[in-house]
Protein backbone atom coordinates (compact mmCIF):
# COMPACT_ATOMS: atom_id res chain seq x y z
CA UNK A 1 0.00 0.00 0.00
CA UNK A 2 0.93 3.90 -0.83
CA UNK A 3 1.82 5.56 2.21
CA UNK A 4 1.13 8.79 0.36
CA UNK A 5 -2.86 7.25 0.08
CA UNK A 6 -2.78 6.09 3.40
CA UNK A 7 -2.17 9.83 4.96
CA UNK A 8 -4.19 11.18 2.48
CA UNK A 9 -7.73 8.93 3.72
CA UNK A 10 -6.53 9.79 7.37
CA UNK A 11 -6.65 13.25 6.82
CA UNK A 12 -9.91 13.27 4.78
CA UNK A 13 -11.69 11.31 7.54
CA UNK A 14 -10.44 12.98 11.02
CA UNK A 15 -12.35 15.97 11.98
CA UNK A 16 -9.34 17.40 14.01
CA UNK A 17 -5.69 18.19 12.86
CA UNK A 18 -3.81 15.12 13.37
CA UNK A 19 -0.15 15.58 14.33
CA UNK A 20 2.83 13.29 12.64
CA UNK A 21 3.61 11.27 15.23
CA UNK A 22 -0.06 10.20 15.71
CA UNK A 23 -0.01 9.40 11.80
CA UNK A 24 2.64 7.24 12.36
CA UNK A 25 1.20 5.12 15.28
CA UNK A 26 -2.04 5.22 13.53
CA UNK A 27 -0.40 3.56 10.22
CA UNK A 28 1.82 1.25 12.52
CA UNK A 29 -1.13 0.27 14.69
CA UNK A 30 -2.88 -0.92 11.49
CA UNK A 31 0.05 -2.67 10.05
CA UNK A 32 1.07 -4.54 13.17
CA UNK A 33 -2.66 -6.10 13.46
CA UNK A 34 -2.49 -6.85 9.72
CA UNK A 35 -1.92 -10.63 10.96
CA UNK A 36 -0.17 -13.61 9.03
CA UNK A 37 -3.71 -15.30 8.33
CA UNK A 38 -4.80 -11.86 7.08
CA UNK A 39 -2.32 -11.54 4.69
CA UNK A 40 -1.36 -15.25 3.59
CA UNK A 41 -3.71 -17.60 2.48
CA UNK A 42 -4.19 -20.75 4.31
CA UNK A 43 -1.07 -23.28 4.49
CA UNK A 44 -3.19 -25.45 2.17
CA UNK A 45 -3.32 -22.56 -0.85
CA UNK A 46 -0.97 -21.04 -2.83
CA UNK A 47 -0.13 -17.41 -2.34
CA UNK A 48 0.00 -15.20 -5.37
CA UNK A 49 2.59 -12.43 -6.02
CA UNK A 50 -0.33 -9.63 -5.24
CA UNK A 51 -0.48 -11.16 -1.50
CA UNK A 52 3.04 -11.66 -0.97
CA UNK A 53 3.69 -7.83 -2.30
CA UNK A 54 1.13 -6.88 0.39
CA UNK A 55 2.83 -9.09 3.01
CA UNK A 56 5.70 -6.88 2.26
CA UNK A 57 3.78 -3.53 1.86
CA UNK A 58 2.74 -4.46 5.48
CA UNK A 59 5.95 -5.24 7.09
CA UNK A 60 7.52 -1.82 6.20
CA UNK A 61 4.40 0.17 7.11
CA UNK A 62 4.66 -1.27 10.45
CA UNK A 63 8.35 0.66 10.90
CA UNK A 64 6.55 3.90 9.92
CA UNK A 65 8.48 6.85 11.95
CA UNK A 66 7.37 10.41 12.29
CA UNK A 67 10.21 12.03 10.08
CA UNK A 68 8.23 9.48 6.99
CA UNK A 69 5.14 10.83 7.63
CA UNK A 70 6.58 14.33 7.46
CA UNK A 71 8.47 14.30 4.44
CA UNK A 72 5.56 12.23 2.69
CA UNK A 73 2.67 14.73 3.14
CA UNK A 74 5.12 17.38 2.04
CA UNK A 75 5.54 15.05 -1.35
CA UNK A 76 1.42 15.23 -1.25
CA UNK A 77 1.41 19.07 -1.65
CA UNK A 78 3.70 18.89 -4.12
CA UNK A 79 1.56 16.17 -5.63
CA UNK A 80 -1.36 18.78 -5.43
CA UNK A 81 0.29 21.77 -6.63
CA UNK A 82 1.50 20.22 -9.89
CA UNK A 83 -1.99 18.95 -10.81
CA UNK A 84 -4.24 21.98 -9.67
CA UNK A 85 -5.66 20.30 -6.95
CA UNK A 86 -8.21 22.52 -5.01
CA UNK A 87 -6.57 21.59 -1.62
CA UNK A 88 -3.66 21.35 0.44
CA UNK A 89 -2.05 19.50 3.57
CA UNK A 90 -0.82 22.54 6.51
CA UNK A 91 1.04 22.27 9.45
CA UNK A 92 -1.02 23.73 12.13
CA UNK A 93 -0.17 24.12 15.81
CA UNK A 94 -2.31 21.01 16.36
CA UNK A 95 -1.18 19.11 13.57
CA UNK A 96 -1.53 18.62 9.93
CA UNK A 97 -4.74 18.77 8.17
CA UNK A 98 -6.38 19.22 4.82
CA UNK A 99 -7.61 22.64 3.72
CA UNK A 100 -9.20 24.17 0.61
CA UNK A 101 -7.42 26.81 -1.56
CA UNK A 102 -8.49 30.29 -0.92
CA UNK A 103 -9.34 30.70 -4.72
CA UNK A 104 -12.39 28.31 -3.82
CA UNK A 105 -13.27 29.87 -0.76
CA UNK A 106 -16.03 31.80 -2.06
CA UNK A 107 -17.58 28.53 -3.52
CA UNK A 108 -17.14 26.38 0.14
CA UNK A 109 -18.52 29.11 2.22
CA UNK A 110 -21.99 28.83 0.32
CA UNK A 111 -22.25 25.30 1.96
CA UNK A 112 -22.31 26.71 5.83
CA UNK A 113 -24.72 30.25 4.78
CA UNK A 114 -25.30 30.65 8.77
CA UNK A 115 -21.46 31.26 9.44
CA UNK A 116 -19.99 34.66 8.99
CA UNK A 117 -16.60 35.56 9.08
CA UNK A 118 -15.30 37.04 12.55
CA UNK A 119 -13.61 40.30 12.11
CA UNK A 120 -11.68 41.78 14.68
CA UNK A 121 -11.21 45.23 14.72
CA UNK A 122 -7.99 47.64 14.96
CA UNK A 123 -7.34 47.90 18.29
CA UNK A 124 -8.32 44.50 19.22
CA UNK A 125 -5.94 43.10 16.68
CA UNK A 126 -2.80 45.53 17.57
CA UNK A 127 -3.54 44.34 21.26
CA UNK A 128 -3.22 40.87 19.88
CA UNK A 129 -0.48 40.96 18.10
CA UNK A 130 1.93 43.11 20.90
CA UNK A 131 0.54 39.78 23.42
CA UNK A 132 1.71 37.32 20.84
CA UNK A 133 4.86 38.86 20.43
CA UNK A 134 6.18 39.65 23.93
CA UNK A 135 4.21 37.11 25.79
CA UNK A 136 3.29 36.32 28.36
CA UNK A 137 2.80 39.79 29.20
CA UNK A 138 0.37 41.89 31.99
CA UNK A 139 -2.51 44.25 31.10
CA UNK A 140 0.01 47.26 32.67
CA UNK A 141 2.49 46.27 29.85
CA UNK A 142 -0.10 46.40 27.39
CA UNK A 143 -1.46 49.98 27.92
CA UNK A 144 2.13 51.29 28.73
CA UNK A 145 2.92 50.77 24.47
CA UNK A 146 -0.79 51.06 23.17
CA UNK A 147 -1.10 54.44 25.45
CA UNK A 148 -5.11 53.25 25.89
CA UNK A 149 -6.74 51.01 28.24
CA UNK A 150 -6.85 48.04 27.32
CA UNK A 151 -9.52 45.83 29.42
CA UNK A 152 -12.55 46.27 26.97
CA UNK A 153 -10.23 44.67 23.81
CA UNK A 154 -8.69 41.59 26.44
CA UNK A 155 -12.09 40.69 27.42
CA UNK A 156 -13.19 40.44 23.91
CA UNK A 157 -9.89 38.52 22.84
CA UNK A 158 -10.57 36.24 26.34
CA UNK A 159 -14.23 35.34 25.07
CA UNK A 160 -13.21 34.57 21.40
CA UNK A 161 -10.63 32.26 22.98
CA UNK A 162 -7.10 33.84 21.20
CA UNK A 163 -5.77 34.67 24.60
CA UNK A 164 -5.17 33.36 28.00
CA UNK A 165 -4.54 33.68 31.27
CA UNK A 166 -1.53 32.44 32.14
CA UNK A 167 -1.02 32.69 35.03
CA UNK A 168 0.57 35.70 37.59
CA UNK A 169 3.83 38.08 37.09
CA UNK A 170 6.03 38.37 39.89
CA UNK A 171 5.52 41.84 40.72
CA UNK A 172 3.40 44.37 43.49
CA UNK A 173 -0.10 43.21 43.09
CA UNK A 174 0.66 40.24 41.25
CA UNK A 175 -0.77 40.97 38.08
CA UNK A 176 -2.55 38.62 35.89
CA UNK A 177 -0.67 37.06 32.71
CA UNK A 178 -2.13 36.90 29.15
CA UNK A 179 -1.18 34.76 26.46
CA UNK A 180 -2.34 33.43 23.18
CA UNK A 181 -4.26 30.09 22.46
CA UNK A 182 -4.07 27.11 19.95
CA UNK A 183 -6.85 28.68 18.56
CA UNK A 184 -4.76 31.72 17.76
CA UNK A 185 -2.59 29.72 16.01
CA UNK A 186 -5.21 28.24 13.74
CA UNK A 187 -7.01 31.62 13.12
CA UNK A 188 -4.14 32.78 11.80
CA UNK A 189 -2.48 29.74 10.46
CA UNK A 190 0.59 29.71 11.86
CA UNK A 191 1.68 26.45 13.08
CA UNK A 192 3.93 27.61 16.02
CA UNK A 193 4.74 30.75 17.94
CA UNK A 194 8.67 30.20 16.47
CA UNK A 195 6.76 31.50 12.83
CA UNK A 196 5.68 34.27 13.88
CA UNK A 197 6.92 37.00 11.15
CA UNK A 198 10.15 38.95 12.41
CA UNK A 199 9.97 37.35 15.92
CA UNK A 200 13.45 38.08 17.35
CA UNK A 201 13.78 41.18 15.76
CA UNK A 202 10.52 42.58 17.63
CA UNK A 203 11.08 40.52 20.92
CA UNK A 204 14.38 41.91 21.08
CA UNK A 205 13.31 45.86 21.16
CA UNK A 206 12.90 47.31 24.52
CA UNK A 207 9.49 48.54 24.90
CA UNK A 208 7.68 50.44 28.31
CA UNK A 209 6.54 47.39 30.80
CA UNK A 210 4.07 49.28 32.73
CA UNK A 211 6.08 49.30 35.44
CA UNK A 212 8.15 52.96 35.09
CA UNK A 213 7.94 55.31 37.99
CA UNK A 214 6.59 58.56 35.88
CA UNK A 215 3.64 56.50 34.87
CA UNK A 216 3.55 55.57 38.57
CA UNK A 217 3.24 59.32 39.23
CA UNK A 218 0.43 60.17 36.11
CA UNK A 219 -2.08 57.85 37.78
CA UNK A 220 -4.43 55.43 36.52
CA UNK A 221 -6.11 55.96 32.60
CA UNK A 222 -8.70 58.47 32.24
CA UNK A 223 -11.96 57.65 30.64
CA UNK A 224 -10.88 59.30 27.35
CA UNK A 225 -7.69 57.26 27.14
CA UNK A 226 -9.74 54.15 26.35
CA UNK A 227 -10.57 51.78 23.31
CA UNK A 228 -14.48 52.16 24.10
CA UNK A 229 -14.29 55.88 23.67
CA UNK A 230 -12.79 58.79 21.35
CA UNK A 231 -8.91 57.96 21.35
CA UNK A 232 -5.97 60.29 22.46
CA UNK A 233 -5.21 63.03 19.17
CA UNK A 234 -1.52 61.67 19.28
CA UNK A 235 -0.78 58.49 21.09
CA UNK A 236 2.99 57.52 21.33
CA UNK A 237 4.67 55.48 18.36
CA UNK A 238 3.39 52.05 17.74
CA UNK A 239 5.03 48.77 16.11
CA UNK A 240 3.74 47.32 12.86
CA UNK A 241 2.63 43.97 14.74
CA UNK A 242 0.29 43.27 12.27
CA UNK A 243 -0.04 39.66 11.39
CA UNK A 244 -0.96 37.28 8.53
CA UNK A 245 -4.50 36.46 7.74
CA UNK A 246 -5.62 33.07 7.53
CA UNK A 247 -5.27 30.69 4.40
Amino acid sequence: MDLRLILESLLMASETPLPASELARLVRKRASTFTDEQVYPKAEESIDRQEAEQALDMEALAATTEEEVASTLLELNEFYEQHQRSFFISKRSQGWKIFTRPAYAGFVQHLFPDRKPERLTGPALETLAITAYRQPVTKSALEAIRGVSCDGMLQKLLDRELIRIDGRADLPGRPLLYATTDLFLEHFGVPDLDELPNLLELQAIKLPDGTEANEAEEGPHSPADSDDSVPSPDPPSKLDLSLPTAP
